[in-house]
C-alpha cells in the first residue's frame, strides 16, 4: 500500500488559498469572512480545551488542526485585502516571544540562548515579574503609563467566567486585593445576602446586578485558590450531566417519566448517582495508590 504524503505548513497555506479561489474554490469557504468565522474559532478553541480535559490525546492533533485551521483562515483574509498573511502571523509571534524571554534568549534573538543554566535555576517569581513588566510596556506603546489602564487589552468578547478572572488578576498585581481568602469569603455572603433582599424585594432589575456582583465574587475566590473558574464550572457541567443522566436512565427502567415521579423520587436517583460516582473515584484513588 503506497503510503500518503506528510503534508506541511505551505500544503496548509496552499490548500486554504485554493479553497477561496472565487472561480475553483469551495463556494462556502469563498463566502466566508472576518465574522463569519469567529464562532467556528471559539468553539474549536473549546473542543480542544474538551479533548484535553477528557485525556482524548487520539483526538487532540485533529481539534489542534482544526483549531489552526482558524488562524490560516484569517491570514488568507488578511493576505486577500494586503494587510498581512500567515508568516507575519509566525514573525510578529516569535518577535513577541524573544522579547518576553530574556531569561532564555539575552539578546532577543534564537542564536543567543543561554548556555549551561537550566530552567530549574531560573527564578520563577522574577520570570513572572518580567513577563508582566514586559507585556505592560508593550500594551503602553510609547503612551503615557498613566494615561493606559492596568485592565487594558482584556478581551471584552472572552467567556464572562475567563474574563472575570483576568481582571481580579490584574487588577491584584497592582495591590488591589483582599489580603487573604477571608476577605473573599465576606464580599461572596455580603453579595449572598444582597442577592437575597432583591429576591425579597421583588426587584428584577436589581436582582440582576445582583447575581452578576455574586458571580464575580466567587470567581474572585476561584482565583485566590488558583482555580481556573472555567474549567471547574466545565467539570461541574459534565458532572450535572453524567447524574442527570443517571436519573433518566433510573426512570426509564421503572416504566415512568418525569411527570408521573415527585422530585423526592428523582433526588433518590440523583443521591444514587452520586454514591456510585464516589465509590468508582475512591476505586480509582485506591489503584493508583498500589
Amino acid at each position: 500500500m503506497k503510503e500518503l504524503p506528510h503534508h506541511g505548513l505551505e500544503d496548509l497555506l496552499t490548500l486554504m488559498a485554493v479553497l477561496r479561489d472565487p472561480e475553483q474554490g469551495c463556494p462556502w469557504d469563498v463566502k466566508q469572512d472576518w465574522n463569519s468565522i469567529v464562532p467556528h474559532t471559539l468553539e474549536e478553541a473549546y473542543e480542544v480545551a474538551d479533548a484535553i480535559e477528557r485525556r482524548a490525546f487520539d483526538e487532540l492533533p485533529g481539534e489542534l488542526g482544526d483549531l489552526l485551521f482558524q488562524v490560516v483562515y484569517y491570514s488568507q483574509f488578511a493576505r486577500e485585502e494586503a494587510r498581512f498573511d500567515f508568516h507575519d502571523v509566525i514573525d510578529t509571534l516569535v518577535t513577541k516571544m524573544l522579547r518576553r524571554h530574556p531569561h532564555v534568549f539575552p539578546d532577543g534573538t534564537l542564536d543567543s540562548r543561554r548556555q549551561g543554566v537550566s530552567a530549574a535555576d531560573v527564578e520563577t517569581a522574577r520570570v513572572n515579574s518580567n513577563w508582566e513588566r514586559l507585556k505592560a510596556e508593550e500594551r503602553e506603546g510609547g503612551n503615557d503609563p498613566e494615561t493606559v489602564s492596568v485592565l487594558a487589552d482584556i478581551p471584552p468578547g472572552l467567556p464572562a467566567l475567563t474574563r472575570a478572572a483576568k481582571l481580579t488578576r490584574r487588577a491584584s498585581r497592582v495591590g488591589f486585593d483582599w489580603p487573604d481568602t477571608d476577605g473573599v469569603m465576606a464580599k461572596i455572603r455580603e453579595e449572598l445576602g444582597e442577592v437575597e433582599e432583591a429576591l425579597v424585594a421583588g426587584d428584577e432589575e436589581h436582582l440582576h446586578d445582583e447575581v452578576g456582583d455574586l458571580l464575580f465574587a466567587v470567581v474572585n475566590l476561584a482565583r485566590r485558590l488558583k482555580i481556573d473558574p472555567e474549567q471547574a464550572l466545565r467539570a461541574t457541567n459534565g458532572k450535572f450531566e453524567r447524574r442527570f443522566a443517571h436519573v433518566e436512565q433510573g426512570l426509564a427502567s421503572s416504566g415512568r417519566t418525569f411527570e408521573e415521579v415527585d422530585l423526592a423520587e428523582m433526588d433518590r436517583h440523583w443521591n444514587d448517582a452520586k454514591r456510585l460516582e464516589c465509590g468508582r473515584n475512591r476505586s480509582e484513588e485506591s489503584s493508583n495508590e498500589s
